[in-house]
C-alpha cells in the first residue's frame, strides 16, 4: 500500500499507520493514554502559540517518513518547527518527519514495536522523541546520537534547542 492510498482510506473507529507499505490498524487510545498525551498537547501547543515556534499536532496527523515502500507514522503528539511548514499547510500527510515525534505506550505496545517507532522518527529526521511510559510514570528522551535520557516524576521535560523555553514536570504529565 502507499501512503496516497491510505489517505483515501475511510478510518472509521481505527488508526491505521503503514510501515514499509503494510497497513497496520490499531484500536482507539483509552482514556488515561488519551489523557496524558492531552496534557502534553495543551501544554506544547499554548508555549508553540505565545512563542510563535510552529505547530503542534495530535494522533490524527500522519507524518510521511520514508518513500518506496511507503512508512506513514502518526505520533501521539508531533511538533513541527515554524520555518518547515510548508505554505500553504499540507492537507494530506507531512511529507517528511516531526522536529519532536511523542509516543505514549499503550498497554498492547511491545518494547520491540516502541524502538521499532522511536529508530524510524530519528532515521527520518526527527531531533526528538519523547516515550511517555504510563506505567511507570517516566519519560525516554531520544536524540539522534543515540543518547537515551529517561526523567523520572521529579525531572523536567524540556524542548532544548528544538523548541525553545519549554518545559514542563513529569510529574505534571502522570496527576
Amino acid at each position: 500500500m502507499t501512503a496516497a492510498e491510505l489517505l483515501e482510506m475511510p478510518s472509521g473507529n481505527m488508526r491505521h499507520e503503514l510501515v514499509k507499505g503494510e497497513l497496520r490498524t490499531m484500536a482507539p487510545a483509552g482514556y488515561e493514554h488519551g489523557t496524558f498525551g492531552g496534557r502534553l498537547a495543551t501544554a506544547m501547543g499554548r508555549h508553540s502559540l505565545a512563542n510563535d515556534l510552529g505547530d503542534v499536532l495530535t494522533s490524527e496527523a500522519g507524518f510521511c517518513l520514508s518513500r518506496d515502500p511507503d512508512t506513514v507514522r502518526a505520533p501521539d503528539v508531533a511538533f513541527v518547527c515554524k520555518a518547515r511548514i510548508p505554505n500553504p499547510r499540507p492537507k494530506g500527510f507531512f511529507k517528511g518527519s516531526p522536529d519532536i515525534a511523542v509516543e505514549i505506550i499503550s498497554p498492547g505496545d511491545t518494547l520491540e514495536e516502541v524502538e521499532d517507532k522511536v529508530a524510524e522518527y530519528l532515521e527520518a529526521g526527527t531531533v526528538a522523541v519523547w516515550v511517555l511510559n504510563p506505567r511507570r510514570r517516566t519519560v525516554s528522551v531520544h536524540s539522534p546520537d543515540g543518547r537515551v535520557r529517561r526523567l523520572q516524576a521529579t525531572d523536567l521535560l524540556e524542548g532544548g534547542e528544538v523548541f525553545p523555553g519549554f518545559s514542563i514536570a513529569v510529574s505534571q504529565l502522570f496527576s
